[in-house]
């Protein structure tokens, strides 16, 4: 192996892991993004490589700048406290209650709006919430934020970016994309959902406040809702026409937050340095380490493996695909761990059902991880604006029996009604 083939790993291998770990508490996007500078400083990379690496993030970007925008506009019109004084209402004093309304409306959120949205709109509504309700452990509510953003993320083609990323221009129909991952849908939200129910189940077991003021909605809140109802609509057309989610998602945003501002007579500086501006050089980091690692020819290794493995054990090699790349999430954050597999799995030629577990495998297997999903890296952002802190190893604790069990579940569903 060239030196240099080495030399790329390493460096890749070294800023995903510093991503993870957080030493001294430097932010993510420090090391994803000296780990790319480092690259192109060696020469490992050349500066056309290293752009193409970032302009490859485009659709990611303006998706995140849409979805951040939606959520520090709805923050700032107070519109989460609306929302979770409704849903402590509705719970009624019972713990398990409210943590069942959180859940499903995870559910709902990260099906028409995609798990990032999950991240960014719904965590700040929960930590609301569970102020409102005077709940003395709110990480049970917090983490259903987490674990059903990346597990309800394969209803819909429009719940995860990484679908896209994965499938590219032969993304399949609605019709035909509904048949094929609602049972294994089905049965990973359902799974995680008893899962932590189980593993939650004595700080849920506690009453919580249940006369909680209703606050009036002023009209930017009013507002703000009906822009991120508006995204839902503009996300599913976008994707029955199967066009890029990105751009729709930064102009209804967009749109939003203008006319709020307008309205309100305020000035958009407090808006936009309320924004967490630095996951998008995070992201655009990961990229650039994935165009490194592709280069090494890793992609072309893959696709021979993945060609050779189903031609003579084709479940064996479902399972093991399924399984290694939830696994390589973890690794490698699932945006261009989907990037690579997107790769492989259009130039090999695999059954569905082997596409399918990879893409569950991509979806669910970041709940393994804080940093497997950039889903759960915006849940930590959310968290920390709240001054919540989850460590990697409590949260790694939980997430090696939340998403071993529905992984495992979902893959085999694959095969009740094979394709």
């Amino acid at each position: 192996m060239p030196p240099s083939t080495l030399l790329i790993w390493a460096i890749s291998a070294i800023s995903i892991a510093l991503v993870i770990l957080r030493p001294l508490r430097v932010p993510e996007f420090v090391w994803a993004a000296g780990g790319a500078g480092l690259l192109l400083v060696l020469r490992l990379l050349t500066p056309s490589e290293g752009l193409a690496g970032v302009a490859k993030g485009l659709d990611v970007y303006l998706f995140l700048t849409g979805m951040m925008l939606l959520a520090e506009t709805a923050r700032e019109e107070k519109l989460f406290e609306w929302l979770a004084a409704h849903a402590t209402r509705l719970s009624k004093g019972s713990a398990r209650r409210l943590f069942l309304l959180i859940y499903l409306v995870g559910v709902v959120v990260t099906t028409f709006l995609s798990n990032d949205a999950t991240a960014v709109v719904l965590t700040p509504a929960v930590a609301s919430a569970v102020r409102a309700a005077k709940v003395k452990n709110p990480l049970p509510y917090l983490f259903s934020c987490a674990f059903i953003a990346n597990a309800a993320s394969f209803v819909l083609p429009i719940s995860n970016p990484a679908n896209l990323v994965i499938y590219g221009a032969h993304m399949p129909p609605l019709l035909t994309w509904l048949p094929r991952y609602l049972l294994p849908s089905a049965v990973a939200i359902g799974a995680t959902y008893f899962l932590l129910l189980f593993t939650q189940k004595q700080a849920l077991g506690r009453r919580i406040e249940e006369n909680v003021a209703l606050p009036a909605l002023s009209r930017g809140g009013q507002v703000a809702l009906g822009g991120i109802g508006a995204t839902a609509l503009a996300l599913l057309f976008a994707s029955a026409r199967g066009l890029e989610l990105g751009l729709p998602t930064a102009i209804t945003g967009s749109l939003t937050a203008i006319i709020v501002l307008v309205s309100a007579h305020k000035s958009p500086l407090d808006l936009l340095k309320g924004i967490s501006w630095s996951v998008l050089p995070l992201v655009a980091g990961l990229f650039v380490l994935v165009e490194a690692l592709t280069k090494t020819g890793v992609t072309r290794w893959l696709t021979t493996l993945l060609n050779t493995g189903a031609e003579h054990a084709a479940t064996k090699t479902t399972w093991v695909s399924g399984v290694g790349v939830a696994l390589l999430c973890n690794v490698l954050n699932n945006l261009p761990a989907g990037l690579l597999a997107g790769n492989v799995l259009q130039t090999a030629h695999v059954s569905e059902t082997l596409k399918s577990a990879v893409l569950i495998g991509i979806d669910l297997g970041p709940n393994l991880s804080v940093t497997g999903s950039l889903a759960t890296i915006l849940w930590l952002v959310a968290l920390r604006r709240e001054n919540i802190t989850v460590s990697a190893w409590q949260f790694l604790k939980l997430g090696a029996l939340v998403m071993t069990v529905p992984l495992l579940l979902a893959i085999g569903s694959l095969f009740v009604v094979p394709y």
